[in-house]
């Protein structure tokens, strides 16, 4: 096809779709009602009278269900549903065996590192101690205060609980590393 008759086939095609949406579009005029000639003279109402002989139905008595009773005037409460615990598998403890190299002259400067493992009862000691003083210092604040920072607040009370939970289970490093931690956030608070 050439250019012309392309233009040719777009004109044909616009004239159809305007003659179809014109002819389907329908007769705009307003429609004409027919007005009825008015009713000049006076019409007597007939009175139907009653049948005399009625048959007289009896109503069978209705056994009807008790009227429920409304516990509390409020809007009905939602029952949140309870999302039921999955066992957690079971996994058999590892052992791996770790060969340390022997500590370089700079690692014996600063102290041993640990890994969480047997702590000296001086950590353990520690890390009660600033438990301790954290949790006295945050109940020891400003109702008002406490309200504002809500969300710090409630940090500082999920680093306790864990600081506490890992001094249970032994690990004094890693409580006293999330004591420090909750102090912190406990001096930010303060300030």
């Amino acid at each position: 096809m050439n250019g012309f008759e392309k233009l040719m086939r777009t004109q044909a095609c616009v004239a159809v779709c305007f003659g179809l949406t014109v002819g389907l579009g329908g007769c705009r005029h307003k429609a004409q009602v027919a007005t009825l000639p008015a009713v000049l003279t006076p019409v007597a109402l007939e009175e139907i009278p009653e049948p005399e002989n009625l048959p007289m139905l009896e109503v069978p008595p209705a056994s009807l269900p008790a009227v429920p009773a409304v516990a509390s005037a409020g809007k009905p409460k939602r029952e949140k549903k309870k999302p039921t615990p999955r066992p957690a598998p079971v996994q058999e403890p590892v052992q791996i065996a770790i060969v340390a190299p022997p500590p370089s002259p700079e690692d014996t400067a600063i102290g041993a590192l640990t890994a969480g493992g047997e702590a000296n009862p001086q950590t353990k000691q520690e890390a009660a101690d600033l438990i301790t003083s954290s949790a006295k210092r945050l109940n020891a604040l400003p109702t008002q205060k406490a309200e504002d920072e809500k969300a710090q607040v409630s940090k500082v009370k999920n680093f306790l609980k864990d600081a506490q939970e890992a001094l249970k289970t032994g690990d004094a490093e890693g409580a006293k590393t999330l004591a420090t931690k909750a102090k912190l956030l406990l001096d930010d608070l303060e300030k």
